[in-house]
C-alpha cells in the first residue's frame, strides 16, 4: 500500500512541529498514534444472526478490514448472558489502513454529522488515549443505509504519548476537528 495523505503529513508536517513544540531529542520519542480500534457492540441484537452479519459487513466496508467477534468473558444471569456468547465485533487498525481511516474520519464522516460542531476534548483517558462515539455507524458513507439498521459504534484512537496534552495537540496537527473553547 501506498502512504495516504494523513500519514505523509505526519511526517512532513506534524514531527518537525511536535519536535519543536516538545523539545523532543530523540525520533524514537515523537509522539505518534499506536493504532486505531473501532468497537460496535451487538449485545442487542444477538439473537437476530442476520442483523449480527449486516453489521458485520458494514464494519467490514467501513473499515477496509474483517472484524474479530468479541465473546462475554462472565457469565451475568440478569442480562441473560452466558460465557461464550458474542457480544460485540471490533477492528484493529493499524499502519497504511489506519491512516486511511483517520483521513476519511477527519475529512469525510465528522462534517457529515448533522449540528457538528467538534468533537469534545474531554474524551482523553489518562495515558493520552481518545475515544469517540457515533450514535449510527450509517454516517460513514460505505453504508448503505436501505440495507442495514441503525447502530452504534466507538472509535480508540491510541497514542505513545502518555499525556492529555501532547496527544491533544498531535490529534490537532493531524486535523481532528476539536470544539473550540
Amino acid at each position: 500500500m501506498n502512504k495516504s495523505r494523513l500519514q505523509e503529513k505526519y511526517e512532513k508536517e506534524v514531527i518537525p512541529q511536535l519536535v519543536k513544540e516538545f523539545g523532543i531529542k530523540n525520533k524514537m520519542a515523537v509522539p505518534k498514534i499506536v493504532k486505531v480500534v473501532v468497537n460496535i457492540g451487538v449485545g442487542s441484537v444477538i439473537k437476530n444472526k442476520e442483523l449480527v452479519e449486516s453489521l458485520k459487513k458494514d464494519l467490514a466496508a467501513i473499515t477496509g478490514q474483517r472484524p474479530s467477534v468479541r465473546v462475554a468473558k462472565v457469565s451475568i444471569a440478569s442480562f441473560s448472558l452466558r460465557i461464550g456468547m458474542p457480544v460485540g465485533l471490533a477492528v484493529t487498525l493499524r499502519k497504511e489502513r489506519m491512516y486511511a481511516f483517520l483521513d476519511r474520519i477527519f475529512s469525510v464522516v465528522l462534517p457529515r454529522l448533522r449540528d457538528f460542531r467538534g468533537v469534545s476534548r474531554k474524551s482523553f483517558d489518562r495515558d493520552g488515549n481518545y475515544t469517540l462515539g457515533f450514535a449510527e455507524h450509517s454516517v460513514f458513507p460505505e453504508v448503505d443505509i436501505a440495507r442495514s439498521s441503525t447502530h452504534g459504534m466507538e472509535m480508540t484512537i491510541v497514542t505513545n504519548s502518555g499525556s492529555k496534552k501532547v496527544s491533544e495537540r498531535l490529534l490537532t496537527l493531524l486535523g481532528m476537528p476539536f470544539e473550540k473553547i
